[in-house]
């Protein structure tokens, strides 16, 4: 199930970006957070695939969502220019932005080679 995240929940799920200056993972499983738009056509064509992959993943990694006409300060924060962006957030090491709508199949590749190597 995805779960969407304000900036209060990314916070303490995602990244505390106000108490740390650099990268530090809060999360118990790697997660991709969508950063997407209602408005936006080709968010709407991701959406049921990472449904689909919250789904197969279950347990594995989390599937989460920022809107970024609420959360501006968010998209701000990861210089976020087009949607969809996916940044892909392993338990260690460094997150991997992704720009555009990734077919199911390579985003099941970067979740084999990000999240879950």
């Amino acid at each position: 199930m995805t779960t969407f995240l304000t900036k209060k929940t990314f916070l303490e799920k995602v990244f505390n970006y106000e108490q740390n200056s650099e990268w530090k993972y809060e999360g118990e499983l790697p997660c991709i957070i969508d950063f997407y738009a209602d408005w936006c056509q080709p968010c709407k064509m991701v959406a049921p695939i990472l449904e689909e992959l919250s789904l197969e993943y279950e347990g594995k990694i989390n599937i989460y969502k920022i809107n970024t006409e609420v959360e501006q300060e968010l998209a701000g924060a990861f210089g976020i220019r087009s949607i969809p962006s996916m940044l892909f957030c392993p338990k260690e090491g460094q997150p991997q932005m992704a720009v555009g709508a990734l077919p199911k199949e390579s985003l099941i590749q970067a979740i084999n080679d990000v999240l879950l190597k």
